[in-house]
């Protein structure tokens, strides 16, 4: 009797042991949304697009629309844009003393995702009115998705022309 009492103790004691263990190898999976990298790129590089497209044509509305309400760019040689109609009104300032007639053209070069958020990494290239290349250099815009959209949130930009004299 006593070797069956040991036994049947040996027993559920192995048996508690091993269950013990096999719930702490079932941890819980949290399921990533799978996102589809390409037409991330196709939803971004049109954004770009539509930038560009709003910068030729001087709205400085159509411009603005990229970012959110409570975005901020950081600009070159300037303090931060706060928020979506600072940057709408200095796109408007900018457009209003431009008489170069030049335009952007904007290529997401690297992309990166997870869950509702986006980091692109693009290029910018100037051209004049003639089609001839006058500047380039690269940004980084930070997207959030919202309303099933993304939507910038924050971005900067640099160029890769030598600093002016008296900056």
């Amino acid at each position: 009797m006593r070797k069956n009492i040991r036994l049947f103790g040996f027993l559920a004691f192995t048996a508690l042991f091993l269950s013990a263990c096999a719930t702490a190898e079932k941890e819980e999976v949290i399921e990533k949304e799978v996102i589809d990298m390409a037409k991330v790129q196709v939803e971004i590089q049109a954004m770009e697009d539509a930038f560009a497209a709003g910068e030729k044509a001087k709205d400085a509305d159509a411009v603005a629309a990229y970012y959110a309400d409570d975005a901020i760019s950081y600009t070159r040689n300037k303090q931060p844009l706060l928020g979506k109609a600072a940057i709408r009104d200095n796109i408007a300032n900018n457009i209003a003393k431009d008489t170069t007639e030049t335009y952007n053209i904007y290529k997401v070069v690297d992309l990166f995702a997870e869950g509702n958020i986006a980091v692109e990494i693009g290029s910018w290239t100037e051209f004049d009115a003639s089609g001839k290349e006058t500047e380039n250099g690269n940004y980084m815009s930070f997207f959030e998705k919202r309303d099933g959209k993304y939507i910038c949130v924050r971005d900067m930009s640099v160029t890769t022309s030598p600093l002016k004299s008296g900056m």
